[in-house]
């Protein structure tokens, strides 16, 4: 049915031109978003109309939704809303599976195409959508999205949870937030003369804009009231909308209160039942009900055309009214023909006043949510389901059992606590050994390590506790120790559980893992290494992905890390995921991608980087492959990208081990100190330091490294030194010093060498340029295999010496040796920070022209772009068109990591900063 148009779009067209321009201007993940918010009835959802309409024309595929209003809407509703518009009906195997098919359905609509995603009323999504705007717009389901979404900034109070995915999302460059506000004086006018025909008195013009305060519908509505005769107008909004409803027919009437009390879309047939009326009838109110600008018809159903309407209404009907009106949703929705929507069912039912009859469908809603994996959302229904009971029902014990589980799979870790707490004081409480264990992992979940770990050895005691579970639980620990970098607790723990195992495969491979890991870290890498094969073998017999996964990826982190055996290490990690399940092949090429990182192929790590993106990782399995990529971002310069990945990190990681929070600081140092912010840098090593109680002497000599080069780097800049900062980071290497000698040799010879550059960095530090230590520390790295700290230590040799002003000639190879490396690897910021260095000391650096010592170029010479070579003028021309550093390389036949080594000379011998300021500078010139 057709409705009345909608008024003209008065003080919008240039923030709906905006809009349509920031939503196809596609960041780095190939996404886009525009968060429209603003008062109810200020104009968001027309906006939304426009706009979707304007990108269909576009050639862009078009999906919407709206979120629900019931406190307990289904997972991804207004997503899943929108992809039965397109007969898709994601049905997820698992957890994992979800994103991915709900990233699958989206490609497929779009076609490929751009998509728009529309969301309305993005103040009551649940907490998967919100969840999934994340994944999507940092770039992880590798979708082409735009997103528009519309925002009731009145509902935005307090600590409401979309707040927090709005300041993550801010972050983003492709994510603009845009306020809409009321229209002024002038624009209100002009809506109300074009709505009342013709030119209004003044008079009634100024009351209007005072009465509606700018807001779009309200001036609208009171326009029509002029437009119509009606000039005795109520003082508020809520007299004018009932004075409107009053004048409509008795059964049109009934239609908007029906439609008021229930859940939009309202179908026809629902309303049929609803609303005591023939066909032919309700078809005329339901006409009748759009005449009057009140009901919106649309192929899903029905809406009202602001929800104000519901708000006033439901202020005018009394209690058993509406009683009546849920009552007669409820035994309707149980009387369709259809599968039943246990959500609704659950509302009506509820507010009908009928918790016996809606305790069925609340649990049945919160079933059909954990079958989508919207944990948050059943956790609200399982709650619902227990204030509906009361302390004696005998269901009670089973529901508490749900909402402590759901509770923690959502992440509210303390609720999941309380929930166990209330459990465990009922008399059919589950054993002792049961609660323990839960308690354990609730306690894990929450990063309480250490009276998680009281938990599972309460657990291994209690007298309950079979051989079967006490196995489980012991497995289960010392995996937890091993993710925490304390490798002696581990192995007692997997020794453990190895005596205890019977014949359950999952069991022995989790132990069987952490034994060998933990062993070949402490003393023994030959036996460790044996132990980790044979839980290779086990899981390999077994068959199961996920064992498969748990054996492969120790045994790959075992030997790309701590060992050093890097080669062998990527090798079996690209084994590994070849086998796995998809979460464990995501870490695995993770692990893989960390290898070639150390041995100085980060175009491959680059290349298998991306193959692991296409897997769309959530969780833990994307933590580590942001972090790996991180590491690659850092590398190459792109400090943009690596702040993206770091805070996409932080969103995602919470209560994680020392081998994801202790690399996350580091990153965080690494790439502060390239942007010279020393204080940054400082904080997330010290925050390290102090927060961490890993054994892993790896993971803190590289944390220590890079505190004391930051401490370095800040005297070098003539910033002040922290010397309680320094001091920490003294005693940490003293520390490492002390209690590496109880490690293995592979081991221990990793950890010397970072140890040798910490000792290194402590003489620039306190101003003693002194080659021997740096010379030591090349030497070290060179025999690990690992080019690029060898090559940094030669960078520092080379300045030391040049710095003495002692046997120059002695600096020029270590220099070169070091610029060879850097360029080798595509890592820009360190190349340029070589050739500084050796034009500071007027060095010429072997074969490369342009890093030779050139003489200060004359104040005018008349030739801005004179100091670069005939390929960076290349380059430079084509920056100025705007491409990307890919679209240079291919029209220049060069690689894309040979562009961005070009723009950093260019950067530097320009001295600009920006992309822009460059292009500004060759545009001049030209």
């Amino acid at each position: 049915m057709a409705s009345e148009e909608d008024g003209p779009l008065v003080g919008r067209t240039g923030t709906l031109t905006q809009i349509q321009s920031d939503l196809r201007n596609a960041g780095p993940g190939g996404t886009s978003a525009v968060f429209l918010t603003g008062e109810s009835g200020v104009g968001k959802s027309r906006l939304l109309r426009e706009t979707a309409a304007a990108m269909r024309d576009a050639d862009f595929a078009v999906l919407s939704g709206t979120c629900l209003d019931i406190g307990d809407a289904s997972p991804l509703h207004p997503v899943l809303q929108a992809l039965r518009q397109f007969d898709h009906n994601v049905q997820p195997a698992d957890a994992g599976d979800l994103l991915d098919r709900v990233s699958q359905a989206l490609r497929e609509v779009a076609g490929g195409r751009r998509l728009l995603l529309v969301l309305d009323d993005l103040q009551w999504a649940d907490r998967s959508t919100r969840q999934l705007l994340l994944y999507l717009l940092a770039g992880l389901g590798d979708v082409p999205l735009a997103v528009l979404a519309a925002v009731r900034a009145e509902a935005m109070h307090g600590a409401h949870p979309l707040r927090k995915v709005l300041a993550e999302l801010r972050r983003l460059r492709s994510v603009r937030v845009v306020d809409l506000a009321p229209l002024d004086r002038e624009q209100t006018v002009e809506l109300v003369s074009a709505i009342a025909g013709g030119r209004v008195d003044p008079e009634d013009a100024e009351r209007v804009y005072k009465r509606s305060g700018g807001n779009p519908f309200v001036a609208e509505e009171l326009a029509r009231d002029l437009r119509d005769g009606r000039v005795e107008l109520s003082d508020t909004l809520r007299e004018i909308f009932l004075s409107r409803v009053d004048e409509l027919p008795p059964a049109a009437y009934s239609v908007v209160r029906a439609i008021a009390a229930g859940v939009e879309p309202v179908g026809h047939q629902v309303l049929a039942r609803i609303v005591p009326l023939p066909e032919d009838q309700l078809i005329e109110a339901v006409r009748a009900a759009v005449a009057h600008r009140f009901v919106i018809s649309q192929q899903d159903g029905y809406r009202l055309r602001h929800r104000l309407v519901s708000e006033i209404l439901a202020g005018e009907v009394l209690p058993a009214e509406a009683t009546a009106l849920h009552r007669r949703y409820a035994e309707a929705l149980e009387s369709g023909d259809t599968a039943p929507d246990h959500a609704r069912l659950a509302h009506h039912w509820q507010r009908a006043g009928e918790p016996a009859r809606a305790l069925p469908s609340v649990v049945a809603a919160a079933r059909d949510a954990e079958a989508l994996y919207g944990f948050t959302e059943a956790h609200r229904y399982w709650s619902t389901a227990l204030d509906l009971t009361t302390d004696d029902a005998p269901e009670r014990t089973e529901l508490l059992a749900h909402a402590a589980e759901s509770a923690h799979r959502c992440g509210e870790h303390q609720r999941a606590l309380a929930r166990l707490d209330d459990l465990a004081a009922r008399a059919d409480a589950p054993s002792a050994c049961d609660l323990h264990l839960r308690r354990a992992r609730y306690l894990t979940a929450a990063g309480r390590s250490a009276p998680a770990e009281a938990e599972y050895v309460l657990a291994l005691e209690a007298p309950d506790c079979d051989p079967a579970r006490r196995a489980s639980a012991a497995a289960h620990l010392a995996e937890l120790l091993v993710h925490l970098g304390r490798y002696a607790d581990a192995n007692v723990r997997a020794r453990e559980a190895l005596e205890m195992a019977g014949a359950d495969s999952a069991d022995l491979v989790r132990a069987s893992a952490a034994l060998g890991y933990s062993a070949a870290f402490r003393e023994d890498p030959a036996a460790g290494l044996a132990v980790l094969r044979q839980a290779v073998e086990i899981a390999e017999r077994s068959g199961h992905p996920d064992e498969i996964g748990v054996a492969y990826l120790h045994l790959a982190e075992l030997l790309a890390g701590p060992l050093n055996s890097i080669e062998e290490g990527v090798l079996v990690a690209r084994r590994g995921a070849e086998k796995a399940s998809r979460t464990y092949a995501s870490r695995l090429l993770a692990i893989a991608a960390n290898g070639l990182f150390r041995v100085g192929q980060w175009a491959e790590a680059d290349a298998v980087l991306d193959t692991a993106m296409r897997h769309r990782p959530s969780g833990a399995e994307a933590v580590e492959l942001l972090l790996s990529r991180c590491r690659l971002w850092v590398g190459f310069g792109d400090a943009e990208q690596a702040d993206r990945d770091l805070d996409a990190v932080a969103t995602l990681l919470a209560g994680g081990g020392a081998r994801h929070v202790l690399p996350m600081l580091t990153l965080r140092a690494g790439n502060a100190m390239w942007l010279a912010r020393w204080p940054e840098a400082r904080a997330a090593v010290q925050r390290g330091l102090l927060e961490t109680r890993s054994d892993d002497l790896v993971l803190i000599g590289i944390l220590a490294w890079h505190g004391l080069r930051a401490e370095a780097e800040a005297h070098a800049a003539g910033d002040p030194v922290d010397p309680l900062a320094l001091r920490r980071l003294k005693a940490s290497v003293n520390r490492m010093a002390a209690g590496v000698t109880n490690a293995a040799v592979q081991v221990r010879a990793v950890v010397d060498a970072y140890i040798d550059l910490c000792n290194a960095e402590i003489s620039r530090v306190e101003g003693r340029p002194d080659p021997t230590p740096w010379a030591r520390a090349a030497g070290a790295w060179d025999k690990r295999q690992q080019p690029y700290p060898a090559a940094y230590a030669r960078l520092r040799q080379a300045e030391a010496i040049l710095q003495r002003k002692v046997k120059r000639a002695t600096a020029v190879t270590p220099l070169r040796e070091a610029y060879a490396t850097a360029i080798a690897m595509g890592a820009r910021p360190f190349a340029a920070e070589i050739v500084s260095v050796a034009q500071r000391y007027r060095v010429a650096l072997a074969d490369d022209a342009d890093t030779v010592p050139m003489a200060p170029p004359e104040p005018d010479t008349g030739d801005e772009l004179g100091a670069l070579t005939q390929r960076e003028r290349e380059v430079l021309a084509a920056l100025a068109e705007g491409l990307t550093n890919r679209e240079i390389g291919e029209r220049l036949f060069i690689s894309e990591r040979t562009v961005g080594v070009h723009v950093g000379h260019i950067f530097d011998k320009l001295q600009v900063r920006t992309r822009v300021q460059a292009s500004r500078v060759f545009l001049t010139a030209a």
